[in-house]
């Protein structure tokens, strides 16, 4: 559509009027029209001819017409319910998509402020408009009987938020239908579980997830046991799944009838161990069962017996233990008779054991007796490219659970599950997993729903230097305060003072592992002189380090305190 008027002669005067070369951008001459009703536009020669507000005017309005036809095609074309919110947090455009998913008319919303529609805290469009949120795929409900995926994006002119788009899908139907095999599948869960009570698993291994190399390892490991009686010790740090490996032994070695008897000496009071380990008569002291009790070694004949947390077992009944390992026979409390043990042994312990010998608290015979072959469970921290799998797994199980509808962790949420150490292993990421199942409502797991230790990403490497110069610190301080009531001189500090330790052999500070297991011990000392100090209140201790008490546990698990 051409603006340009060549017909001079119909100008009745030629007051001053602008005049304009025709390169001039139709945005840059409109200004000039408040001087005058018509331009003249001349390059170089004669006035070429002239343009009038009116034309501009016109040509504009036909311009925007078509624009919003293209516009409103281009909306309704898509097929979502798509939603335009003005700076006044108004409805400026509702598509019939829109009409049909939310049941409101265009000619009743249009015009009218969103929250008179919808719960302003379900409105992302609103959030939008407010804080400029970017969303895409986002699940939220509207209204409570209304689920949906949405994208929003704000709406910006000259750098201003000046309203906020949103389409929406309708996935209620999709959601329903997902609960509802998600309550189908909780049944056949169910049943499976009841089926397997009948008819255990061909697959021994079917509960040990993971395929990293270690986790081979060990299983390949499992099937060379599987092929003898001897006894196995399990050694790993809590929460790697130690019970499921000695299963895993269990079933492949022995009978599907064999029973397995799990026992945890840590959890059974010192005074009563005996009587459960090995049982006893009738009348064997007061407030027993007059008719006696079984013993989980007469429990375990024909099967296993598991013996969890061997290192918490009282020195006292070491001994008996030790026996029933050699002569494979035991007498019951308050019993003359004595009773052969048919069961094959399986210990586990996350403890050192070595250093409870050394330290008089575990049974040097009774280790070589249970230690014929050792099974080591790795760490979670040394096989992360089992997470993913264990994480789908957790999410599946506590998803039918809690009714949650939840298909995968997020990228950004993942990434904090993988830089984590995860000092408590297996257990703990099946806590963590269960945390998030049942905080996440709307099918979407968000980052801050993670514990505060994971939030956290170099908190263990802080908590390294933290603890190391909180030590060395406190140290200091302790060492100065000697020195200022002795009215002494400062002691230089100097690396000649760690020889102290250990001058015997001064070749050894050429090693880097040497030095390092110098350095550990000197910290072990000083943790233990300053635990002495406070009374053995470790909470006073990390308050008085600077540190958190997690950091305190676990730089004492690893120095072996």
């Amino acid at each position: 559509m051409s603006l340009l008027r060549t017909d001079m002669g119909t100008l009745d005067t030629v007051p001053p009027t602008p005049c304009i070369p025709s390169s001039t951008s139709l945005v840059d001459a409109i200004s000039l029209f408040d001087t005058s009703s018509y331009l003249f536009i001349q390059d170089e020669g004669p006035v070429l001819g002239y343009i009038v507000v009116s034309d501009v005017l016109h040509a504009m309005m036909h311009a925007h017409r078509l624009i919003e036809a293209y516009f409103e095609t281009t909306l309704e074309t898509a097929g979502s319910a798509l939603t335009l919110i003005n700076e006044d947090a108004k409805v400026a455009y509702w598509t019939t998509g829109a009409e049909h998913v939310f049941s409101i008319s265009k000619n009743d919303i249009i015009g009218q402020p969103a929250a008179d529609f919808f719960p302003p805290d379900r409105l992302q469009s609103l959030k939008t408009l407010y804080t400029g949120e970017t969303v895409y795929r986002k699940q939220h409900q509207p209204r409570p009987d209304l689920f949906a995926l949405i994208n929003a994006r704000p709406v910006q002119l000259d750098g201003h938020i000046v309203g906020a788009v949103a389409a929406e899908v309708d996935i209620t139907t999709e959601i329903r239908l997902h609960q509802e095999l998600l309550h189908m599948t909780s049944k056949v869960q169910h049943l499976e579980k009841a089926v397997a009570r009948l008819r255990p698993d061909t697959d021994p291994f079917a509960r040990i997830k993971g395929s990293s190399t270690v986790i081979h390892q060990c299983l390949e490991t499992i099937r060379k046991i599987s092929t003898t009686s001897a006894t196995v010790l399990i050694l790993g740090e809590s929460g790697t799944g130690k019970e499921l490996f000695a299963k895993a032994i269990h079933d492949l070695r022995e009978l599907q009838t064999a029973p397995f008897i799990a026992i945890n000496c840590g959890a059974i009071p010192a005074s009563l161990f005996e009587s459960e380990l090995f049982g006893y008569e009738k009348g064997a002291f007061s407030g027993a069962d007059p008719k006696g009790k079984k013993g989980k070694i007469e429990l375990a004949e024909g099967g296993t017996l598991f013996l969890d947390e061997i290192g918490e077992m009282p020195l006292e009944l070491q001994v008996k233990l030790l026996r029933v390992l050699q002569e494979k026979s035991y007498f019951p409390v308050g019993g003359t008779r004595m009773k052969q043990a048919d069961c094959r042994i399986i210990a586990a312990t996350n403890q050192n054991l070595r250093s409870m010998i050394a330290r008089n608290q575990f049974r040097e015979d009774l280790y070589y007796r249970l230690n014929v072959i050792n099974l080591v469970i790795p760490p979670l921290r040394v096989r992360k490219e089992d997470l993913y799998e264990l994480t789908q797994t957790f999410l599946q199980e506590f998803s039918l659970l809690y009714n949650r509808h939840i298909e995968l962790v997020p990228p950004e949420v993942f990434k904090l599950l993988f830089q984590y150490d995860w000092p408590g292993n297996v257990r703990e990421l099946r806590n963590v997993i269960e945390r998030l199942t049942i905080l996440t409502t709307d099918g979407e797991v968000k980052q801050e729903y993670l514990p505060d230790t994971l939030t956290s990403l170099t908190m263990h490497e802080q908590s390294e230097v933290q603890l190391t110069s909180g030590i060395h610190s406190y140290a200091n301080n302790e060492n100065q305060q000697r020195q200022d009531s002795a009215g002494a001189e400062p002691e230089p500090r100097s690396i000649a003072n760690v020889d102290e330790l250990d001058p015997s052999n001064d070749s050894e500070l050429v090693s880097g592992v040497t030095y390092q297991q110098k350095l550990d011990t000197y910290e072990a000392q000083l943790l233990i002189q300053y635990l002495k100090a406070t009374g053995g209140n470790k909470r006073t201790l990390a308050k008085q380090l600077g540190i958190s008490r997690a950091t305190l546990y676990n730089r004492m698990k690893r120095l072996g305190l």
